[in-house]
C-alpha cells in the first residue's frame, strides 16, 4: 500500500477496499422518488449512504482502515481527530477489530455527534476549535499510545474506502449518466470520482459546497489550493478545507463543484425528510440543493446523488 497520508489511492486499491469491509460494512439501498424527479427534470438515484453503519457513509473509510493495519500495529489502536461522523466511524470500526480508537473532539461540536462518538467506545480527548490544538492533541496521544492516525480525508486507505460507495452504487445503477456528492475535505469526492471514471471514463462527476465554505470552488478556479477560509455554514460535517491530494483528485477528474447556499440546502433537506421519509444531515442535502440551483446542467440525465449522513441533532433542527 502507498504512504498513507496524501497519497491518492488507485482502482485496485479501492476494489481491495471493498473485499476489506465487505463483512462489516452495509450495502445501502438507492431510493428513487416520482415527485422529485418532476422538480428537477432529472431522473435522480439517491444512495442512502445515511443508513450505513454509524449512520455515515464515513464508516467505509475508517473500516478500511482499521482493517488494513498489521496486528501489530493494531494493538495499538487508532486516532483521530473529528468533530462527528469520522470519529464515530472509527470508533465503530475499531470496535470490529477489539481494538482502541482514541478521537480528539474541539470544544463546540455537535453535542448528538459527541454523544454518538461515546456510545461507540471512543477514547474522547478535548481540544481548541481550531486545526492547529487538533493536530497537536492527536500527536500527543500518537507519542503516549504509539496508536496509528486515521486521518478523516487526506489517508490513503479511508479514501479508497470512500471510494467503494461508486463501486456499489454503479453495480445498483449502471445506467446513471452522473454522479454528485458533498465536498468537504474531499475524501469522498476523491474516493468516488477514482472509483467511478475507473467504472465508467464518461461519467460526469460533481460536487455540492456550500458557499459559506466554497474553498474547493474558490481552488478549482484560481487552480491553487486556497487555504485562507474561515467556513461559515450550517453544514457541520463540511467545514473542512480540502486536502491537496483530495483537490488534485478533482481537477484530474474534472469534477464540477457547485456551490449553493444554506437556505437552499435546508429547503433540499426539508425535500428528502418530505418526499424520500427520509431523516438526513444538512450536509447530505447540498447535492439534491445543487440540482436544484442549476437544473440546466442536469435535465433529462440519470444522476445519482450519494446523501452522506443522517446524524441529526433533532432538539436543533435547522428551521
Amino acid at each position: 500500500m502507498n504512504e498513507p497520508i496524501d497519497s491518492l489511492p488507485d482502482i485496485e486499491q479501492i476494489r481491495a477496499a471493498a473485499a476489506r469491509i465487505a463483512p462489516h460494512a452495509r450495502v445501502t439501498p438507492v431510493m428513487r422518488s416520482a415527485a422529485l424527479d418532476a422538480l428537477s427534470g432529472a431522473e435522480l438515484y439517491f444512495k442512502c449512504e445515511h443508513l450505513q453503519r454509524g449512520g455515515a457513509f464515513k464508516f467505509r473509510g475508517a473500516c478500511n482502515a482499521v482493517w488494513a493495519l498489521s496486528d501489530a500495529q493494531a494493538a495499538h489502536g487508532v486516532v483521530t481527530h473529528s468533530s462527528g461522523n469520522h470519529g464515530n466511524a472509527l470508533a465503530l470500526a475499531a470496535a470490529t477489530r477489539g481494538i482502541a480508537a482514541h478521537v480528539v473532539v474541539p470544544e463546540g461540536a455537535v453535542r448528538a455527534k459527541v454523544e454518538a462518538i461515546e456510545r461507540a467506545g471512543a477514547i474522547l480527548h478535548r481540544c481548541a476549535p481550531t486545526q492547529a490544538a487538533r493536530e497537536a492533541m492527536c500527536a500527543e496521544v500518537q507519542r503516549a499510545t504509539g496508536a496509528e492516525l486515521v486521518h478523516p480525508y487526506a489517508d490513503t486507505r479511508v479514501m479508497a474506502g470512500q471510494g467503494t460507495v461508486a463501486l456499489e452504487l454503479l453495480l445498483q445503477a449502471p445506467e446513471l449518466d452522473a454522479l454528485i456528492t458533498p465536498v468537504g475535505g474531499g475524501g469522498l469526492a476523491s474516493g468516488v470520482a477514482i472509483a467511478a471514471h475507473a467504472t465508467n471514463p464518461g461519467l460526469a462527476l460533481f460536487g455540492a459546497e456550500p458557499q459559506g465554505a466554497d474553498d474547493a470552488v474558490q481552488s478549482l478556479a484560481r487552480g491553487e489550493r486556497v487555504s485562507g477560509i474561515v467556513p461559515d455554514t450550517l453544514c457541520d460535517g463540511l467545514r473542512a478545507l480540502i486536502g491537496v491530494s483530495n483537490l488534485d483528485a478533482l481537477r484530474r477528474h474534472q469534477v464540477q463543484v457547485i456551490s449553493v447556499t444554506d437556505a437552499e440546502t435546508i429547503a433540499a433537506m426539508q425535500l428528502i425528510w418530505s418526499e424520500l421519509k427520509q431523516v438526513v444531515e444538512v450536509s447530505s442535502a447540498t447535492v439534491l440543493a445543487a440540482i436544484l440551483r442549476q437544473p440546466e446542467r442536469f435535465a433529462g440525465r440519470r444522476v445519482g446523488l450519494v446523501i452522506t449522513g443522517g446524524n441529526v441533532d433533532l432538539q436543533a433542527l435547522p428551521w
